[in-house]
């Protein structure tokens, strides 16, 4: 059996039920009687609800519109990779040998799913006030500033990323208009690739609807894969 010290010392909890943490790290491809699937799907559940409650504390002039697209950006596969990762996760997860040749200790799939799968299971052990202290501490570590110009700010760097190797050009992100009093506009902009449009998007300034419009072309050429 491994040894879980130091995971639960980052967690900064100590489970009780150590078949628990052992269902919350089983990976499918383990080929055992259970897996973490179920846990996943709680996780993600109560994962929703922390951080939509912690938005909706933190920034009370926020729109909902602006707490759902930040909420969004947090409790993603990307989101719960990057906390997984700020914790080792991938370390005590338990894997077939296909998948470890496979790199899978590494895969944000597989990391994402035990990480809310982990959080799902001290949910059950502890309730909802002991995972909603954890899950605001990593929060907290994992990010400088949360707020919807930061949490958006990698969608242009890995689209462009993208279409340099896929297309051999970056983005040409278009405005389309500007409407709104000068304190209170709201910019419309349009996104092409090599002439072909992919992404219409709008938001409070230049930039955020660049990044909304760079979130819809990747997950328009992530489905395309």
């Amino acid at each position: 059996m491994k040894k879980f010290t130091q995971l639960e010392k980052c967690l900064d909890y100590q489970f009780k039920d150590k078949n628990l943490i052992i269902e919350a790290l089983t990976h499918k491809s383990f080929k055992k009687s259970y897996n973490n699937e179920r846990l996943e799907f709680l996780g993600d559940a109560v994962l929703n609800l922390i951080v939509g409650e912690y938005l909706f504390n933190e920034f009370p002039n926020s729109n909902e519109g602006d707490l759902s697209k930040t909420r969004a950006s947090l409790v993603n596969e990307q989101g719960f990779t990057k906390l997984a990762i700020a914790i080792d996760l991938g370390d005590y997860i338990y894997l077939s040998d296909a998948e470890e040749r496979n790199q899978g200790r590494k895969k944000a799939s597989i990391l994402s799913d035990a990480f809310e799968a982990i959080m799902g299971a001290v949910y059950i052990e502890a309730g909802i006030e002991t995972l909603r202290a954890i899950i605001l501490k990593l929060l907290e570590s994992s990010y400088d500033k949360i707020n919807l110009d930061v949490l958006f700010s990698d969608y242009k760097t890995a689209l462009q990323e993208i279409t340099q190797a896929r297309f051999g050009c970056i983005p040409e992100y278009r405005l389309e208009k500007a409407t709104g009093p000068d304190h209170q506009k709201e910019f419309e902009l349009s996104l092409w690739i090599n002439d072909k449009l992919y992404a219409n998007a709008c938001g409070k300034s230049k930039k955020l609807a660049q990044q909304s419009a760079a979130k819809i072309t990747l997950e328009k050429l992530r489905i395309k894969n």
